[in-house]
């Protein structure tokens, strides 16, 4: 039994294209045409689909034949065309950049796939370079194009113009300070970071169906997935999870396995609250910020405590990327929580970035690394990641009933190791 819904991948020639705001001013103009779209974003991201949420009002889930898997994108899709109008999915990098890629996805799924194209300093050969893109892939299905940082109206014709007749118009966004995005070290700025992001979002939207309703993409069969249940290995635990905003990478899917365990979820913040939740069976540290927090961690002796009590009671927590560099003795030599033996220093370069599969002695667990602080501690390793290459990747260290590393963990990857970690 299959499953059928308008999709597209939107995708681009290389990074800073624009792809992220012209993929919420698709979404919107959907959208506001009273249609449900449901975006993803194809790569281990976890800024990106804050933007596209904000745009569409629902979850974004992410799409990595490494990350997650074949079978998981494959369910994901399929779920997501039987509750949407509409699928738009956002490429990473350029177009065939990484192994996997983003025409990977596209060929595998047969996802019709729009380009965003740069067209400042550009004439003709946006044409050209549009018809390259789909040419070096001939199963690609095209489904439009889209011209990014025009000059002006004029501008837009030309490059609209310079497209062969196979590749479909779907309009320009001209360059203007309102119609980009600001970004620091990790990306994007957070979602609720940005004052003004429904206003540049609904902008951009507006410029895209000047000339009428945008069009729907062509509409794609998605299969019936195999079915796997998950057993119920968390049912009557409570687990609390840091968000604000210094935690905040949380992959949707990740809270979804968790209920589909049988877990409640409760969330605080390690930064403003002075008490854990109470009741509690685990406690989960996901990555995000704690490097722009500093003095809110410093002086939160309140949660310092709780945490520290939690931790000599025997509760299970998980502390990922920057949870794991919040509970260390110090930050930039300023205090951390204090759980974990060693100190975290920021760094000027990247210190791990890539997909890579932890191998705990419980099983694989897959996962995601990108940081630009360095760990110092004494702590022997406890098991150790491998890169999609098969060489050493992230440390994981086990301290008490603390597991803690610079991974971002994808929980569906192994559903019943994850409710091991969260178990006593």
């Amino acid at each position: 039994m299959a499953s059928s819904c308008p999709a597209l991948l939107l995708s681009a020639p290389a990074s800073n294209q624009g792809k992220t705001l012209v993929s919420a001013a698709l979404a919107r103009a959907w959208r506001d045409q009273g249609l449900t779209v449901q975006a993803f974003k194809c790569g281990p991201d976890f800024l990106d689909p804050m933007i596209l949420q904000a745009a569409t009002g629902r979850p974004v889930y992410n799409l990595d034949l490494a990350m997650c898997g074949a079978d998981d994108i494959e369910a994901r899709l399929y779920w997501a065309a039987q509750n949407a109008d509409v699928i738009l999915v956002e490429g990473v990098m350029g177009l065939y950049d990484g192994q996997p890629s983003s025409a990977d996805i596209a060929t595998q799924f047969q996802l019709p796939l729009a380009l965003t194209i740069d067209g400042s300093g550009m004439a003709q050969t946006f044409g050209a370079l549009a018809s390259g893109l789909f040419a070096h892939r001939p199963e690609l299905i095209p489904a439009g194009v889209i011209a990014n940082r025009t000059g002006s109206a004029s501008h837009g014709t030309l490059l609209r113009d310079s497209l062969p007749s196979h590749l479909p118009w779907l309009g320009a966004l001209q360059k203007q300070e309102v119609l980009s995005l600001p970004e620091r070290h990790l990306g994007l700025f957070r979602a609720n970071e940005i004052d003004d992001l429904e206003q540049r979002i609904a902008q951009a939207a507006a410029m895209l169906t000047a000339a009428g309703p945008l069009p729907l993409p062509p509409t794609v069969s998605f299969s019936l997935p195999a079915a796997s249940a998950t057993p119920s290995l968390l049912a009557g635990k409570k687990i609390a999870i840091a968000r604000d905003e210094a935690f905040c990478f949380i992959y949707p899917a990740n809270l979804d396995c968790l209920h589909a365990l049988g877990a409640e979820t409760l969330f605080f913040s390690p930064l403003h609250d002075h008490a854990l939740p109470a009741g509690i069976d685990a406690i989960w540290l996901p990555g995000g910020y704690p490097e722009l927090h500093l003095a809110a961690i410093a002086n939160n002796h309140a949660m310092r405590n709780a945490l520290q009590q939690a931790w000599q009671q025997g509760l299970p927590m998980l502390a990922e990327c920057g949870g794991m560099m919040a509970v260390t003795n110090s930050i930039n030599q300023q205090p951390g929580f204090g759980l974990l033996p060693g100190d975290c220093s920021m760094q000027a370069r990247f210190q791990g970035l890539g997909v890579q599969f932890a191998e705990l002695p419980e099983g694989r667990l897959h996962a995601h690394t990108f940081h630009y602080s360095r760990l110092e501690t004494a702590l022997p390793v406890y098991a150790q990641a491998t890169t999609q290459r098969g060489k050493p990747g992230e440390a994981i260290y086990r301290h008490g009933s603390l597991l803690a590393s610079y991974l971002h963990f994808y929980f569906p990857s192994n559903p019943q190791l994850v409710a091991g970690l969260f178990s006593r």
